[in-house]
C-alpha cells in the first residue's frame, strides 16, 4: 500500500476515525495493528524482520539500563547494533558484496563462480534500522530511559506514516507523543490534511509527470533511445530529476507529517528549501534533515567531529558521506554520489577563507543579493553533477552521461532535443507551472508545518491557491485511478 493509492484512501480515514473513537488506553494497540497491516500489504512474509529488530533492541535497551557494569552495557549495545546491522547487511548488501568479491577474484585470475541469493529488499529497512539504533544508543548514553511497554516501543519502530521512508524519528520526540492524550484539534486536523494535499500534489502532479522525461534519457543510455543523448538533453533531464526526486521524497514526507498531524503527533521537519542553499554544507542542513542529523549525532561527532584538527575533520566528513552513499543503495553509483558530496564539503572548507578574501578584495559584501544568487547557482550545479551519479543505472551508463554532459553538445539542436524528449510547448509550460506552484506551496504552506499557528486560518490571498490545488489533486487522482495505478516513491528502494 502506498500513500498515492486507492487502498490508502480507504485505509487512512478508517484509522483516523478509530483513533478518535477508541479509548486512549488501547489506542496504541489499534495503531500498532494498523501499522503492521500497512507494512504487510507490501511484504507479509518479511514482517518477522521488523519484529526481530524491534524485540532485540527493546530487550537490549532494558538490559543496558538495568546493568550495573559498564562492560555488560557495552556488550548489550554491541549486540543490538550487530543484530540490526546484520539483518540490514544481509538483505541489502550481500549480493552486492558477493558480486564484487567474485569480480575481484576473477580479475586476479582466481576463477570463482558468482554466488548470489534470491533476496527481496524489505521496504523501509534502512529507516527503521536507524530508528532502533538511535533508541538503543540514547539509552546507553543515558540521555533517555528505556521504554518498558513493548507495545509503545513497537509502535515507535513501526508507526505507519513514517515507517517506509522517514523522517527517521528520534525516540525522545515520538515516544512521548504516542503515549500522550492527543485530543481532537480542528486546527491540527486541518493542518495535517493540507500538508497531505501538498504532498499529493508534489508526488502525483509534479514528480510522476516529470519522471517520463527523465526516464527517456537515463533509461535510454544503452538502447536505441541513446540517440536522444547530447549535453543539452542530459542537462535538462538531470535538472528535471532534481525536481522529481525533491517532489517525490519531500512529497512523501509531507504526507507522512500530515498523517501524523491529524492525530496530534508532530514529526520532525525533513526538508527546508534545499535548492536555495548557498553551499553544500547548507544543502545537507536542508535536505533529508533527519538522516543528516542522524549521521552527525551518531557517527560524525563520536568520531571526533571537528575537535581533533582539520585533517581528522576532513577524514570524518569523507567517511560519513561514504557511509551515506552506501546507506542509499548497494551500487557503486550511490557510493560515488556520497563520495562526491564528501569531497565537495572538504573542498568547501579548504577554500572558504580564500573565497572570502577574494570577495573582500573586490569589496563585494557577503550579504550581496547577486553574490548570494551566484552561490546558490554554483551549489545547484554541483548538486546536479552529483545527481547524475545518483540516477544513473550503472557505472557504464554514468560514463556515457558524463561524457555527453561535459563534451557532447553537438548533434541535435536545442529545439530538436526538447522535441525528442517530448517537451513541446504545452508539456514544457505545464512542467514549469508545476515547479512554480511547488515553490509557492513550500514557501507559504509546507515550511509552516511546525510553527505554533500551523496552517490555521486561510487568508484571502491564499484561498484561490487552495482551490486550484484541490482541483489539481482531484484531476491527478482521476488520472491515476484510471491509468496504471499508483507509482512507488523513489526512496522506498532505500
Amino acid at each position: 500500500m502506498v500513500f498515492n493509492s486507492f487502498s490508502f484512501l480507504i485505509f487512512f480515514p478508517i484509522v483516523l476515525l478509530l483513533y478518535r473513537i477508541i479509548p486512549k488506553k488501547i489506542r496504541w494497540l489499534m495503531l500498532l495493528a494498523a501499522s503492521y497491516y500497512f507494512y504487510m500489504s507490501w511484504q507479509p512474509d518479511l514482517i518477522y524482520l521488523i519484529l526481530f529488530t524491534t524485540a532485540v533492541s527493546y530487550l537490549c535497551a532494558i538490559g543496558i539500563e538495568k546493568a550495573s557494569k559498564k562492560g555488560l552495557k557495552k556488550l548489550l549495545l554491541v549486540t543490538a547494533i550487530v543484530a540490526s546491522l546484520s539483518v540490514l547487511f544481509f538483505f541489502k548488501y550481500f549480493n552486492f558484496l558477493s558480486r564484487n568479491i567474485t569480480a575481484l577474484l576473477n580479475l586476479i585470475r582466481i576463477p570463482v563462480g558468482e554466488f548470489t541469493l534470491n533476496l527481496i529488499l524489505p521496504v523501509g529497512i534502512s529507516f527503521y534500522t536507524f530508528q532502533t539504533l538511535s533508541y538503543v544508543i540514547d539509552v546507553y548514553r543515558g540521555s533517555m530511559k528505556a521504554e518498558k511497554h513493548f507495545g509503545y516501543y513497537a509502535l515507535y519502530v513501526s508507526y505507519f506514516p513514517q515507517l517506509v521512508a522517514g523522517p527517521i524519528e528520534r525516540p525522545e520526540n515520538l515516544l512521548p507523543q504516542l503515549r500522550a492524550e492527543n485530543p481532537f484539534s480542528a486546527a491540527d486536523t486541518a493542518a495535517g490534511l493540507k500538508m497531505m494535499a501538498v504532498g499529493f500534489f508534489k508526488k502525483i502532479a509534479v514528480a510522476d509527470q516529470i519522471s517520463k522525461y527523465v526516464d527517456a534519457v537515463y533509461n535510454g543510455v544503452a538502447t536505441a533511445d541513446s540517440s536522444l543523448l547530447n549535453g543539452f538533453t542530459v542537462l535538462i533531464a538531470t535538472a528535471l530529476f532534481a525536481v522529481q526526486i525533491y517532489c517525490d521524497f519531500s512529497g512523501y514526507t509531507d504526507i507522512a507529517i500530515g498523517c501524523a498531524r491529524t492525530m496530534g503527533i508532530r514529526l520532525m521537519q525533513n526538508f527546508n528549501d534545499p535548492y536555495s542553499a548557498t553551499n553544500i554544507r547548507g544543502f545537507w542542513r536542508r535536505w533529508h534533515i533527519s538522516l543528516t542529523s542522524w549521521f552527525t549525532d551518531y557517527i560524525y561527532i563520536p568520531l571526533g567531529g571537528s575537535r581533533r584538527g582539520r585533517a581528522r575533520q576532513y577524514a570524518n566528513i569523507f567517511f560519513v558521506f561514504l557511509i551515506s552513499g552506501i546507506w542509499h543503495g548497494a551500487a557503486w553509483t550511490y557510493i560515488l554520489w556520497g563520495v562526491m558530496h564528501g569531497v565537495y564539503q572538504i573542498i568547501g572548507y579548504i577554500t572558504e577563507k580564500p573565497r572570502q578574501a577574494f570577495w573582500n578584495l573586490l569589496k563585494v559584501p557577503q550579504d550581496s543579493k547577486w553574490l548570494i544568487g551566484l552561490k546558490r547557482l554554483g551549489t545547484f550545479i554541483l548538486v546536479l553533477i552529483a545527481w547524475v551519479a545518483f540516477r544513473a543505472n550503472s557505472l557504464s551508463d554514468l560514463g556515457v552521461l558524463y561524457g555527453k554532459l561535459f563534451a557532447g553538445w553537438g548533434g541535435l539542436s536545442v529545439f530538436e532535443s526538447l522535441k525528442a524528449l517530448g517537451l513541446g510547448l504545452v508539456p514544457a509550460a505545464t512542467v514549469l507551472l508545476s515547479i512554480i506552484v511547488t515553490g509557492q506551496l513550500d514557501r507559504q504552506i509546507a515550511l509552516k508545518n511546525h510553527s505554533d499557528s500551523g496552517f490555521g486560518a486561510v487568508t484571502s490571498d491564499r484561498a484561490l491557491m487552495y482551490v486550484v490545488l484541490a482541483w489539481t489533486i482531484a484531476a491527478a487522482w482521476l488520472i491515476l485511478l484510471s491509468g496504471n495505478g499508483a507509482s512507488s516513491f523513489i526512496y522506498f528502494q532505500f
